[in-house]
């Protein structure tokens, strides 16, 4: 978004987790566009260090955002830079694995629960004190439009996609009082390689051609298309602007409408 947006300020300090590439990067990327402090986590040093040489006004910690003593580093280092926080971006999310029920393995299920359920809750416990001690703000919890739908063959993925629609609904129930604000985005199919890897790995399950279940994917939306990263950044500014002061404990869907994702061919 290129225009700025009313109640976006260098007096807010944001956290993006995941920051470094992705969803992540185009949230942090705008939101540092709007002149606001922004400070990223992600997994991979390589990645952190590129986005810092890129984005020279940002800091960032390396941290495993499922491992509790990596969040709490997080939180030292963003205090140390800053001494506040006004905005929690809960994006980290990994797509776990592509498999029947049945054949999921149990490390496999656990992993992505991790880090796609329980790292949220590892940083919103860490972030309402200090989002309380700033007279308010605003915790956005990347979901998907998973968690509008069952989902075929990604059963933790889908689980901890709906886990966060439920916390989302009760942090808004807990911490509006506080002027707290909670919403979740709900992207659809994201280019890049990310979404790219999931289609080949549904493809090998089933044992047909990429393009095939290309289609079939794109075909889920009512305007077939994959959205792109930048959407989500943009309703995420949207969330934790002025403009969006009234809405709380809200899913939005930033998904081109999904219609189903049975993955029928």
């Amino acid at each position: 978004m290129d225009e700025k947006v009313q109640g976006l300020s260098s007096d807010m300090v944001i956290l993006v987790t995941a920051g470094a590439g992705g969803i992540g990067r185009s949230i942090a990327r705008a939101f540092l566009h709007q002149g606001c402090r922004v400070h990223i986590c992600d997994v991979s040093d390589t990645a952190v260090a590129r986005f810092l040489a890129e984005n020279p006004n940002a800091t960032g910690t390396v941290a495993d955002v499922s491992a509790p003593v990596d969040v709490d580093r997080v939180f030292r280092e963003l205090t140390q830079h800053y001494g506040q926080m006004d905005v929690l971006i809960n994006n980290a999310g990994i797509a776990g694995p592509t498999a029947p029920v049945e054949n999921m393995e149990v490390d496999d299920w656990n992993k992505t629960v991790a880090v796609d359920l329980s790292a949220a809750f590892y940083f919103t416990r860490l972030a309402v004190p200090m989002l309380k001690a700033s007279g308010g703000g605003s915790i956005v919890n990347i979901s998907s439009s998973a968690a509008f739908f069952g989902f075929p063959l990604r059963s933790p993925y889908t689980a901890s996609k709906w886990g966060l629609i439920g916390l989302t609904k009760t942090w808004a129930m807990e911490l509006g009082a506080h002027k707290i604000r909670v919403n979740a985005i709900c992207p659809g199919s994201v280019k890049g390689q990310r979404i790219d890897q999931v289609i080949e790995r549904d493809a090998q399950t089933r044992g047909i051609p990429v393009e095939i279940v290309r289609k079939a994917w794109v075909k889920q939306t009512s305007l077939e298309i994959f959205v792109e990263a930048d959407d989500i950044a943009n309703m995420a500014l949207f969330l934790c602007s002025k403009l969006g002061a009234t809405i709380s404990g809200q899913a939005i869907g930033v998904d081109g409408h999904t219609e189903n994702l049975s993955n029928k061919l």
